[in-house]
């Protein structure tokens, strides 16, 4: 994987930029549903991204000031819990996200990832590039979430 920090913070930089285009939906864009996006609105994929990398910055915060992160452990053992454990941690997202304020939604969206990315700056690499539990985790909550919601943001976008 990476061996070191810059080259992971330029490719999560590069890999979420294509997202940033759903700041410029209107909120009526980004509140109606999309059919092809397996029925999520923009700003339900929106609070998807921010919820998991508010996660990441919860867990960089914490390896930056030590060797373990709680919030990583508890969120597994959460996620492991029950076959279905992810389908509602997720749904409980979306739902925190459809109850707040567009403007609330914009404004984490537009400061969460610049946040978690000077966190992860801060952590030692001992902790997270050159730890590859960790390292594969931050991968899986940044990069590879964003990779793998590449259809829905294409639907959304290309449904405006």
């Amino acid at each position: 994987m990476y061996l070191d920090a810059l080259s992971f913070l330029e490719d999560e930089r590069d890999a979420f930029r294509p997202y940033e285009a759903l700041d410029a939906l209107t909120d009526e864009q980004l509140d109606t549903p999309v059919d092809a996006a397996g029925g999520w609105s923009g700003r339900d994929l929106m609070g998807h991204m921010i919820v998991w990398q508010e996660v990441a910055l919860d867990t960089a915060k914490e390896l930056a000031v030590g060797e373990h992160s709680a919030t990583m452990d508890r969120l597994e053992a959460q996620w492991d819990s029950a076959p279905d454990a992810g389908d509602r941690m997720n749904a409980a997202a979306i739902d925190r996200f459809r109850a707040m304020p567009m403007d609330e939604v914009r404004r984490l969206f537009r400061t969460v990832s610049g946040e978690l990315r000077g966190y992860l700056t801060v952590v030692p690499e001992s902790r997270w590039i050159k730890h590859s539990t960790h390292q594969e985790w931050f991968f899986g909550e940044t990069i590879e979430h964003y990779e793998e919601h590449a259809k829905e943001l294409a639907a959304i976008l290309g449904s405006v």
